[in-house]
């Protein structure tokens, strides 16, 4: 019976183990889109800044820019938003979270989690319809410059399926799994 024991524990650190290095690995991606979203925003702001010389101080005409800085900043707003989920960033109201006990908050925040990470993946699997019908179609954009629709879609899918990705961790660090051993959230 001791062995059997020993077994469940070590079965159990195990378990803990791999969820603490699905949750870190997770957030390693939000952080990774994160900085890719801060790419796209600052090759947008390059891009603005070509185009306002290009137009004004050189009169030449601007066929891509716009739509290029356009769709960076939509792919921005979705491929960095897990990170923004990591840290807390989202739009919250903790109005009913204050007056609950701790316990309370734990179990409201897992309950508002869930139902997020419900929304995210109907959501991002809209989002991969579209992609897919833009793909299967080949979809381009109404403009010269005539971008395949289907590249700035995938930002959608991509982004809400990290989102949803990280609602999992996040609700898996709050059911246990990714506390350390005083209880405590890991940083």
């Amino acid at each position: 019976m001791l062995g059997g024991r020993r077994r469940d524990g070590a079965s159990a650190r195990g378990a803990a183990y791999s969820m603490d290095r699905f949750i870190r690995a997770v957030d390693g991606l939000s952080r990774a889109f994160g900085v890719i979203a801060a790419a796209l925003i600052g090759a947008a702001a390059i891009i603005i800044c070509e185009m306002v010389f290009l137009r004004y101080a050189l009169r030449l005409p601007t066929i891509w820019q716009t739509e290029f800085v356009s769709f960076s900043l939509i792919a921005a707003t979705f491929l960095g938003s897990p990170y923004v989920l990591l840290h807390g960033g989202h739009v919250n109201i903790d109005l009913l979270a204050e007056h609950l006990g701790p316990r309370g908050r734990r179990n409201l925040a897992i309950a508002a989690q869930c139902i997020s990470l419900l929304f995210c993946l109907v959501i991002a699997a809209c989002g991969y319809a579209l992609w897919r019908e833009a793909w299967d179609n080949d979809w381009h954009s109404d403009s010269i410059w005539e971008v395949r629709l289907w590249i700035p879609y995938l930002a959608m899918p991509v982004g809400l399926g990290l989102v949803a990705l990280q609602y999992v961790a996040q609700i898996a660090q709050l059911l246990g799994a990714g506390q350390d051993g005083r209880g405590k959230a890991r940083s």
